[in-house]
């Protein structure tokens, strides 16, 4: 089956757009899959396109039980708290057969042998729709058409992360643009980890850990984590990063102690993860950053600091709507 070289991504925006050109949907807090059915047998597939089938199981069960031959669904997996709201945290202890794990279906890009994301988006949700309405552990995420705004304040109401809003009458398109936005009630994004300090008092396996993100080849320093974590998690994280010691920071310029603490450890950049945080400040730190889990997809290397930009006017993918 021919699948896209890329997922469709959304544009991080400061605002949500207006008018009936768009519809809005939930933004999920959990890991981006590309389900693919082919003639019985069942992958999942990572935003990097590496194989999360043995990850996830109980959702590989529930794609092989839809009807068709040939599928390609994007969406993402996630675990359901009790008051309805997705949960990063909660997913990092999901097991592969763990009845929690819901796999929201936002996008149909192959079905029946045929490439349907050239179709305009509308119509690529309605056949997702019929495809997957007794799907147990499948369910579809639904949208409301224009008030972006009203759409994003009810989101930031109801404490879920934000929206993403998307262009109705396009086709799928592969990376990066503007004809996808999201929008977040809550600041969050991906950082790299760079070092960590020793733990105080009480506490074990380690203090804070250290996290930047990449300028160009350059790992830029965004501060110190020291909240979010569970004893066990501490306990795991310095496993991971013990091994990973070196004896230079690998941050450029180096931050100063009285940033880090002086009782810290560089370890080289690879491990990355997800933090939750209030605002930037005017030099580059994260301010009140709470640490949500480590991410197993995405590279350090693509780790940027997203901007949010205002969503302007939406461009085309370049890739002709098929009727």
């Amino acid at each position: 089956m021919k699948l896209p070289k890329e997922l469709q991504l959304a544009t991080l925006s400061a605002t949500a757009p207006e008018g009936d050109a768009w519809l809005h949907e939930q933004k999920f807090d959990g890991y981006r899959i590309l389900a693919v059915k082919e003639h019985g047998d069942v992958r999942l597939l990572s935003r990097r396109f590496k194989d999360w089938t043995a990850h996830f199981q109980a959702i590989a069960d529930a794609v092989a039980k839809l009807p068709g031959d040939e599928l390609a669904i994007d969406g993402e997996v996630c675990v359901v708290q009790p008051d309805g709201r997705t949960s990063f945290q909660a997913l990092q202890n999901a097991g592969p057969h763990d009845p929690a794990l819901v796999y929201f279906a936002f996008d149909l890009i192959r079905q029946g042998g045929r490439d349907v994301g050239a179709l305009p988006l509308e119509e690529r949700k309605q056949r997702l729709a019929k495809l997957v309405t007794r799907a147990r552990a499948i369910r579809y995420s639904d949208h409301v058409i224009g008030n972006g705004g009203a759409a994003f304040a009810n989101a930031c109401k109801l404490g879920i992360e934000g929206i993403v809003s998307k262009r109705r009458d396009q086709p799928y398109a592969p990376g990066r643009s503007k004809i996808w936005l999201k929008t977040k009630c809550i600041l969050r994004q991906e950082l790299v980890i760079g070092g960590y300090t020793d733990p105080d008092g009480a506490r074990t396996g380690l203090g804070a850990l250290l996290v930047g993100y990449y300028a160009g080849k350059q790992l830029r320093y965004a501060g110190k984590v020291g909240t979010g974590f569970t004893m066990a998690l501490l306990g795991e994280l310095r496993d991971r990063l013990e091994p990973l010691v070196r004896a230079t920071s690998p941050f450029d310029p180096e931050p100063p102690r009285a940033w880090t603490g002086p009782r810290r450890h560089w370890v080289e950049p690879r491990l990355v993860g997800e933090v939750a945080f209030s605002e930037w400040t005017e030099d580059g730190r994260l301010r009140h950053p709470s640490f949500q889990g480590l991410r197993a997809d995405k590279l350090a290397t693509e780790v940027v600091r997203e901007v949010a930009t205002p969503p302007g006017t939406a461009r085309s993918s370049g890739r002709a709507a098929a009727k």
